[in-house]
Parts: C-alpha cells; sequence; structure tokens
C-alpha cells in the first residue's frame, strides 16, 4: 500500500509539471523581437538570477548557523526581508538609469553617475570581488556536494574545482554561453527536485523542529528588547551579517537591465524573485537547521545530506548532482558577468586591448585572466569554504551599501523630478543604508581575509583609474561641446536690449521655444550626465566640474555683472516644488540663493512659478 506521503508527493509533481507545461504553450515566454531587436522578459532575466542567488542555499545557511547558532533560522528570514526592500530601491535604480540614457551596469553605472569615476572603481572593485567569490565558492561548494558520498582526498578535490574553472572558461572562450531556455530548462528540474525536498522535510518535521524554529525568533526578540537600542542594533547588524550570503546575487537583475525592454520588466523580475526564492531560501534553511542533522558535521554538503535523511540515499545523490549542475551554472555566470563588466569599463574609458575577441566573438582575455585569478584564490585558500564564504560577504555588502548611498545622494540633490512613476521611502533608503554600511564595518573588522582582497582589488582599480583612466574619460567630449559666457554675452550685446533677463533652467527642462532678444536661458550640466540638446538660439550650456552648482551659477552671475554692467539685469530661479523631506538639498540652495542680493546687489532676483 502506497503512503499518504506518496499520494501527496505525487499531486504536488502533478502540479508543478502542469504550471510549467501551461506555461511553455505561451508565445514570447522568455524573448520577443521588437523594434529591430530581441528581448529579454521579465521571466528570463528573472530565473537567471534566481538560479545565481539559489546556489547561495547550498552553503550560506551552514555558514549562518557556524557564526550564529539557532539564531540563523529567524536572521535567514528577517534577512530576506530586508533584501525584498532593497530590491524595490534596486528597482528604482533602474528607472533612474533609464532616465538618464544608462542601460545596465548596475553599481557600476549608478556610482559613476551620481558619484563619478573614483566610487565608481570602487563599485567595480567590490563587484569583481564579489564575481571571482561567486565561482570561486560556487565551484568548491560543486564538488562538496557533487561527491557528497564519494571519498576524496583534498588534492583530488582541488584538481577537480580547477578542472571545473578551467572547463566553463574553455566553454565560455569557445563562444558557448547559457542562454534562457537552457537556463529555463535546468529551472524546471531543479524547481521539481526543491519543492520535494521542501515537501519531504516539512513531513518530516517533528515536535522538536517546530519548536526550535519558534525558540530562535522568541530568543532574537528578547535578546533584541532586553539589550537596548545599541546591543539590539549591534546584534541585528551581527545576525544580518552572517545570513547576507543566501541572498547574494539580488543586484544582477539591475545589471542585466540592457537586456529588457523597459524598467518595468525590472520590478516584474524582482516580484518574481520575492515570490519564489526570497519565501524558498528562508523557508528551506529553516527546516533543515531545525532538523537533527549533525550541521557542524556536514557544513560543506548540509543541504545533500539533509535530502539523503529524508528521502533515502537516492534522493541524496539526486540533489548532491543538482547542486552541482546549479553551482556550475553559477560559476558560469561569474564569467559571463565579470567580463560584461570589465568591456563595459574598457569601452567606456578606451582600454580596447582587454576587450579584444577571438572568432567566436568571445572575450578571452578577460577569460583567460579570469581563470587564472580563480584558480590561484581556491589554491591560497586550500579551497576552503568557511575561508571563502568570510570573504565573499565583503564585496557584497559594499556594493549594497554604495547602491544605497548613491540613491540617497540622487534623491538629495534631484529630488523626484526625473522619476516620478516609481518612489521609495527616503528614510527607509537612509535606514538600509545604514545597516548595510554598519554590516559592512563589523564584517572588515572581523573577517581580514575578506578585508584583505577587497582593499588590494580596489587599490588597484583605483591606481589604474587614477592614473590612466581620469585621461581618457568620454566626459572630454561633451566639455568640448559646451557653450562659453562670452558667447552669451554676445548675443545679449547683439540684442540691443536695456533690460535682459537670464532664466535659469535645469538640464531636461525645455528652454524658450521662441527667440525672445532680451532673454537667455541657462542650463548648467554635470558631463558625466551628458550635455543637454541645443533647444534655440537664446539656450546656453555651462559645464559645472569640480564646483558646486550654486558655485557655478555665482560665476556666471559675476561673469555677466561685470561685462554687460550698462544693462538692467533680472536672473529667475525656478520656485521649489519638492517636498523638504525628498529633497533637503532645496533648501539649501534657496538658502544659497538667498544670499545672492547682498553679492550682487546691482542685480535683480526673481524667484517664480507659472501654471502648466
Amino acid at each position: 500500500m502506497f503512503s499518504h506521503q506518496f499520494f501527496i508527493t505525487l499531486a504536488l509533481n502533478l502540479i508543478v509539471i502542469g504550471v510549467f507545461g501551461y506555461l511553455l504553450t505561451k508565445k514570447e515566454l522568455l524573448a520577443y523581437f521588437s523594434g529591430g531587436k530581441w528581448w529579454l522578459t521579465w521571466l528570463a532575466i528573472g530565473i537567471i538570477t534566481l538560479m545565481d542567488e539559489l546556489t547561495s542555499i547550498f552553503y550560506a545557511p551552514s555558514e549562518a548557523f557556524r557564526f550564529i547558532g539557532g539564531h540563523a533560522i529567524a536572521f535567514l528570514i528577517l534577512t530576506s526581508v530586508l533584501i525584498r526592500f532593497l530590491s524595490l530601491r534596486m528597482i528604482e535604480i533602474a528607472e533612474i538609469l533609464e532616465v538618464n540614457g544608462i542601460r545596465g551596469g548596475g553599481v557600476y553605472s549608478f556610482s559613476y553617475l551620481v558619484l563619478g569615476p573614483t566610487v565608481s572603481f570602487i563599485a567595480v572593485a567590490s563587484i569583481i570581488v564579489d564575481y571571482v567569490l561567486t565561482a570561486s565558492l560556487s565551484t568548491v561548494s560543486a564538488v562538496e556536494n557533487g561527491m557528497a558520498f564519494i571519498p576524496m582526498s583534498g588534492f583530488g578535490k582541488f584538481l577537480f574545482d580547477v578542472g571545473i574553472i578551467w572547463f566553463i572558461a574553455g566553454l565560455n572562450i569557445l563562444g558557448i554561453k547559457e542562454n534562457a531556455k537552457f537556463t529555463y530548462g535546468i529551472f524546471v528540474v531543479a524547481a521539481i527536485i526543491l519543492v520535494n525536498l521542501v515537501f519531504a522535510g516539512i513531513y518530516h518535521a517533528d515536535v522538536h523542529s517546530w519548536n526550535t524554529i519558534g525558540y530562535s525568533f522568541k530568543d532574537v526578540g528578547a535578546t533584541m528588547y532586553e539589550g537596548g537600542w545599541f546591543n539590539g542594533y549591534f546584534f541585528v547588524v551581527v545576525g544580518v551579517s552572517s545570513c547576507i550570503l543566501a541572498y547574494s546575487g539580488i543586484e544582477s537583475v539591475v545589471q542585466t537591465a540592457s537586456l529588457v525592454k523597459s524598467w518595468k520588466e525590472i520590478r516584474k523580475a524582482y516580484t518574481f524573485l520575492a515570490l519564489t526564492v526570497g519565501i524558498f531560501t528562508p523557508v528551506l534553511a529553516a527546516i533543515v537547521l531545525s532538523s537533527k542533522i549533525n550541521i557542524s558535521g556536514h557544513e560543506t554538503d548540509l543541504i545533500t545530506h539533509f535530502a539523503h535523511m529524508v528521502g533515502g540515499i537516492p534522493f541524496g545523490y539526486i540533489v548532491g548532482v543538482l547542486a552541482s549542475v546549479l553551482l556550475m551554472m553559477a560559476v558560469n555566470t561569474a564569467y559571463v558577468a565579470s567580463s560584461e563588466l570589465m568591456e563595459r569599463v574598457a569601452h567606456h574609458y578606451g582600454f580596447h586591448w582587454i576587450i579584444k575577441t577571438n572568432k567566436s566573438q568571445s572575450l578571452y582575455r578577460i577569460h583567460i585572466g579570469n581563470a587564472i585569478f580563480y584558480t590561484i584564490i581556491i589554491y591560497i585558500t586550500g579551497g576552503s569554504q568557511t575561508i571563502l564564504a568570510e570573504m565573499y560577504a565583503i564585496g557584497l555588502l559594499a556594493s549594497f551599501a554604495i547602491n544605497m548611498g548613491s540613491l540617497l545622494i540622487y534623491r538629495y540633490s534631484k529630488g523626484t523630478k526625473e522619476s516620478l512613476e516609481y518612489n521609495t521611502s527616503r528614510i527607509g533608503t537612509l535606514i538600509l543604508f545604514l545597516i548595510l554600511f554598519s554590516c559592512f564595518l563589523y564584517l572588515g573588522y572581523h573577517k581580514p581575509y575578506g578585508t584583505l582582497m577587497w582593499s588590494s582589488v580596489t587599490l588597484i582599480f583605483l591606481f589604474v583609474g587614477l592614473k590612466y583612466a581620469e585621461k581618457r574619460a568620454p566626459e572630454h567630449k561633451e566639455i568640448k561641446q559646451t557653450d562659453t559666457p562670452l558667447q552669451m554675452i554676445f548675443y545679449l550685446e547683439e540684442s540691443g536690449e536695456e533690460n535682459v533677463h537670464i532664466y535659469f533652467r535645469r538640464p531636461k527642462e525645455d528652454a524658450q521655444a521662441a527667440v525672445d532678444p532680451s532673454s537667455v536661458y541657462v542650463s548648467l550640466y554635470h558631463p558625466r550626465q551628458g550635455i543637454p540638446p541645443k533647444l534655440a538660439e537664446n539656450h546656453f550650456r555651462f559645464v559645472y566640474q569640480g564646483q558646486t552648482l550654486f558655485q557655478g551659477i555665482t560665476e556666471i552671475l559675476y561673469t555677466l555683472d561685470y561685462e554687460l554692467a550698462h544693462k538692467n539685469i533680472t536672473v529667475h530661479f525656478g520656485w521649489p516644488t519638492s517636498s523638504w523631506l525628498d529633497r533637503l538639498s532645496t533648501g539649501v540652495k534657496t538658502f544659497s540663493i538667498m544670499h545672492l542680493p547682498k553679492r550682487l546687489p546691482r542685480l535683480n532676483f526673481v524667484v517664480e512659478r507659472f501654471k502648466k
């Protein structure tokens, strides 16, 4: 006679297979052709990221338990909620980048837009560290899980690690990359196996398991309440720092924004991730960590041995093979993503020698360099999953903190004018930044290996960037197109008008369509954002670099006051309409403008807003 578990499992599998079968009947499920180009759908990039993020389940729970014990159950769930709030900010960043004509690049593109090349090189270093450790850690974990039931020496495992690294490098050099359809096929198989694993774990959970989960939340809550604000906050920082690895790869969606037609696809992809891996990862982790498995004895193959416990040896083998396949795909993702990032940076600064391609249009030099680097890291760490995991979180948190810090600064300086459709709470972003930055500082102090690697790579990128890249910056082309104050002065002189008006406009605002000889419209822009188009004869564009916007305005007004002393000049500023909470800089700029009449008493100043 078949057991109740058999019938429930059968029904569950039929439902899962039916859902995937129904999806396969849909046209343009993963890609579609529009405007002369192939685009990926939200489901395609969601699955690609999910496959990257899902691999962390095979090493993150054991690493979290090693640092904070039973508290890992509660903090893996709490960190998942935190990551969901972070993903909302990633959607906001995707829209901002699109508004500014930038597609893809993630934290590198956004930090460059907001903070300039120096911080962007730190961002690149952080992402490169992530990719290096993703590949190294995934390789080690793939061997540990795939060979969980086969005795093997340390040297044998190292040979397998190196073999995987160079095998996948070879595939990329030959131009064989993963695609959405192949990834979708692996996702279907993985989903069926992992759904069975979760169900088997829940089915075999006893009173001890549920009590363990409940005690984890109870003890975390009591510790935070009794410790006070400071100790409670530090406790949260330690907990989140220990569990952040479970959600690595979350930024990959923004990195692939160039593959989708609109930022709205990014929003759908993040919603998909929240409803899938955002729920699955903490649930499976809680079930495994609350079971009676010997966690310390199976740190490197915890999930595989748990599958053996609840489903028998054959199921353990199946999960072990699945783990190896998923982790090797994560290695491939690291190769592809790092090469695309380096290609973007190299194109930006004109380092064309590093992105030379072979007959298969593969960035073979980058792939070879990556393979050498991955091999060195595995050799130095002795293929230790523990050491690699400690190193991994530093770069991950650095990129998260840079993203949130850049978003705060962007909103401070721009408000919501350039991104009206999707906005998140500024207070929430500030809280996220403080938590993530605190986690970065905590891990930086307690994980010397990760700090050393992140610092070394950052210094290398900063040295190359500051020494060579600044001279090649594409902003020089933008600056060459800018107008000069003398051109504006000549225009006003030739007009012959005694009363002239100077209107300051934001770069994306329209200048006057009809040419009024007595008026000029001024747009000050930063070269990183590109020079705005010249919309009228009386529209002048001036660059401000190495100075504040207010300093740029003041410099222009002093020139006008000196050169046009015989004319009556009226200066017009727009009325600030953003809320003070959303755009504190509005108050700062308005306060600065209030000082202009005392500095330039001969000029007239007007702050105005007209009904549209």
